[in-house]
């Protein structure tokens, strides 16, 4: 079995967006354990929590070392498209994703009929996120709720979480010392935030809970309300696999570059199966490991895994699976130029942080940021303009 990511570990996906706001003494993090504790309960009552909801819930509260340790280990997005595909798409989540679209096959047509989001792309994010339920993580959710918050990283993220998971003990979906799950506190099947789950949770068995971590039916349908709430649009496509030419203006591709899909027809991108969707229609011309490695469009569907995870290497792996379980191929995987190791990589990052480009933490993980970076050096420099940083380029920046 391939074990499965789980996305907190590439990103911290809507969890600012969906925060409550706080009194001031929200803010505070670190110090005293107790102390800290004492200030989330006296939050959760300001904000209408039961008293015994909270000593409940922190009674046993706990830091998790392990946690902090897996919080600032993020390696395996450092691998390329295709190992990071061949590693998370195996034959086992491709059969397996197939026998659950069958099996709950009433319960998809139920999403897609109230929600728009079809059954393949729920079951992509379901697959990966915890292999359809038989990896969910063993992590106490309350204790690494608390450690997170407790730490000065991103305490503004992970603190309205806490409060969230307090309010889940308060109706009886939470229990402080058995539920557990992923080590950034996601819950279930789909590995969903407290906060998620009280918004967006939907009782598809009729039993009175939302149940994410036994109940496939609740998971399914609280995945799908929540892809809706994303902006997912109904009948439309998000990922496409597609042939480009050798002479294209690579500098016009990437996310955040989208033209009418008859424009890039007109420059000669094509599908690579089947056709490609209305002209009108517009789309983002992906290259993941540059101009000879695979080409993709992504559609405006494609800013939903986006928002569910902000790591380009899994959102269009998640993307690409969901169109392998609704029916496509797989895709080429070309003859991609050699690619730069984690050193190298580390060392191109500081070279750009220090031309004045925003790559973020100097971590070895070729993010959107350092993609955009090395795209405009490459086009500074005369280069294939396609943002994939190669030892080539890596030289002349030196």
């Amino acid at each position: 079995m391939t074990k499965p990511i789980n996305r907190i570990a590439a990103t911290l996906v809507g969890i600012a967006a969906l925060a409550i706001s706080t009194p001031s003494f929200a803010a505070a993090c670190g110090g005293s354990l107790s102390e800290f504790l004492a200030g989330v309960k006296q939050e959760a009552i300001a904000k209408g929590l039961s008293t015994a909801a909270a000593d409940r819930t922190l009674a046993n509260a706990a830091i998790d070392n392990k946690v902090l340790r897996r919080d600032r280990a993020q390696g395996v997005f450092k691998m390329t498209f295709t190992e990071f595909t061949k590693r998370l798409i195996s034959a086992n989540r491709m059969q397996n994703g197939k026998k659950n679209l069958a099996k709950y096959a009433d319960v998809f047509a139920r999403a897609e009929f109230e929600y728009g989001v079809p059954g393949a792309v729920i079951t992509a994010f379901w697959g990966l996120e915890t292999d359809f339920g038989a990896v969910q993580g063993d992590f106490n959710t309350v204790n690494a709720l608390v450690t997170l918050s407790h730490d000065c990283r991103r305490p503004e993220l992970f603190r309205p979480q806490l409060i969230a998971a307090i309010e889940m003990v308060q109706h009886n979906d939470l229990d402080p010392a058995r539920t557990t799950g992923a080590w950034a506190g996601e819950i279930g099947q789909v590995q969903m935030l407290p906060l998620d789950i009280i918004r967006f949770g939907v009782d598809a068995d009729g039993d009175g809970h939302v149940r994410l971590k036994k109940s496939a039916p609740d998971a399914i349908l609280t995945a799908a309300n929540f892809i809706r709430h994303l902006g997912w649009q109904a009948n439309q496509p998000w990922l496409q696999e597609v042939t480009v030419p050798s002479d294209m203006a690579w500098q016009g591709t990437g996310l955040g570059k989208a033209l009418p899909v008859k424009e890039w027809e007109a420059m000669g991108v094509n599908a690579r199966q089947g056709t490609l969707p209305s002209g009108e229609l517009s789309a983002a011309l992906l290259l993941p490991q540059g101009r000879k490695g695979p080409a993709f469009l992504a559609y405006p569907n494609f800013s939903v895994y986006l928002e569910w995870n902000k790591s380009f290497i899994y959102t269009t792996t998640a993307a690409y699976f969901g169109t392998r379980l609704a029916g496509a191929g797989r895709y080429d995987p070309g003859n991609p130029d050699q690619g730069l190791s984690d050193a190298q990589m580390k060392q191109l990052q500081t070279i750009l942080n220090g031309k004045g480009y925003d790559v973020g933490k100097i971590d070895g993980i070729l993010g959107a940021g350092t993609r955009a970076a090395v795209q405009a050096e490459q086009m500074r420099l005369g280069m294939p303009a396609d943002a994939w940083p190669t030892p080539q380029l890596l030289q002349r920046l030196r």
